[in-house]
């Protein structure tokens, strides 16, 4: 919790209640459905809370911002964003529908408002939002031919409207057939733990 306090000062009570809360409550449930490595889970604040809100380290979501969260697992980056900007909706969506109980059931918990949840593959979801957020395991193009359908087209944010997320690694080559529509950001520039090393956030205008 020192961590998340140490990068975001400036929270609201009941934000550090539902931050605080997040470790017992994914011990518990990761004993029963394995959303978090075993190993990690000690890890929970850092690399995957904090992770998380590298996304708000480049962008600060206006109210009424509606966003949806693509292979969220148990919540990630969703939930630690919703906590951070209760004005904003996230939608969170997952094929395997166990992890997504999970999600449900942690933000229910915590008692937050602007999130719902849909166990699902990405091609079935219908709505439009103004920007998926993910912490991709596929290529950034192949996630671009999915989501295409759910970017809105009216934008209201800083950023263009379009994808968000998370990677790790060498992606100069993934990044080649969206470069004039991508920016990265090195995540060592906002966070000094040896984990954000190599991990960015990549932002791909659909427009």
């Amino acid at each position: 919790m020192e961590l998340i306090l140490k990068y975001f000062p400036v929270l609201t009570e009941e934000q550090k209640k539902q931050y605080a809360a997040l470790y017992d409550l994914y011990l518990d449930w990761n004993s029963k459905i394995n959303v978090i490595s075993r190993k990690d889970i000690d890890n929970l604040y850092e690399h995957h809370v904090l992770h998380s809100l590298g996304i708000a380290q480049v962008i600060r979501f206006k109210p009424g911002t509606r966003i949806m969260d693509l292979g969220t697992g148990g919540g990630f980056p969703g939930i630690p964003l919703a906590i951070l900007f209760p004005e904003v909706q996230f939608h969170l969506i997952d094929s395997i529908g166990k992890k997504i109980r999970v999600a449900e059931e942690v933000a229910g918990s915590i008692g937050l408002k602007n999130t719902t949840f849909r166990h699902a593959r990405a091609e079935e979801e219908k709505q439009t939002f103004d920007f998926v957020v993910s912490r991709a395991v596929m290529p950034l193009s192949d996630l671009m031919k999915i989501i295409r359908k759910n970017i809105s087209p009216k934008q209201q944010n800083a950023l263009p409207n379009g994808l968000i997320c998370l990677k790790g690694g060498e992606l100069a080559h993934e990044a080649m057939p969206l470069k004039n529509k991508t920016t990265m950001w090195d995540m060592k520039e906002f966070f000094e733990e040896d984990f954000f090393r190599t991990k960015k956030v990549v932002h791909v205008s659909n427009y």
